[in-house]
């Protein structure tokens, strides 16, 4: 168990709260009597647990399979490309102010505050559908969140193919 630690210039003193294990470091005795270890990593595919070389992510059974998994989200545009600008923020909520209830959440008899505007078409890069007002839609975030998921395959779902 660690207890104090005392520095004067350019030793470091530690010693153990029961007194029972003290020594002084410094920068010509670090690690002098110690054996050297070698440094590893873990894989880090979910379940694997394979020793690797420290500075890597996956061992060599994992690694093509992790540059599949995680290759569409390095090709994803940023939000500001996809056309979710100051612009849009501002349009958007000046959307919600005239429509401030879910209607999602309208359909099945609830009465719920919208707080996202969901294109109801996808427009998957298309800037005229994107600023179709006629295509958005008022949503809380959990309907929000269940459509977008439902579209685009999140949360294990498949990806719908009637967009």
């Amino acid at each position: 168990m660690p207890g104090r630690t005392q520095t004067r210039g350019d030793e470091l003193r530690v010693s153990c709260f029961c007194g029972g294990l003290s020594f002084t470091l410094s920068p010509s005795s670090c690690c002098v009597g110690f054996p050297q270890m070698p440094l590893f990593a873990i894989c880090r595919y979910p379940g694997c647990g394979c020793r690797i070389e420290f500075g890597e992510r996956y061992c060599e059974k994992h690694k093509a399979d992790a540059a599949k998994r995680y290759e569409p989200a390095r090709k994803r545009l940023t939000a500001s490309q996809r056309g979710y600008t100051s612009r849009w923020r501002r349009v958007s909520q000046e959307f919600l102010k005239a429509h401030p209830l879910c209607a999602e959440c309208e359909r099945n008899g609830r009465i719920t505050p919208a707080t996202c505007v969901d294109h109801i078409k996808p427009h998957k890069g298309d800037f005229k559908l994107f600023w179709d007002q006629s295509n958005w839609q008022p949503l809380c975030a959990a309907c929000h969140s269940r459509k977008t998921a439902s579209e685009d395959g999140g949360f294990g779902n498949k990806a719908s193919r009637n967009t």
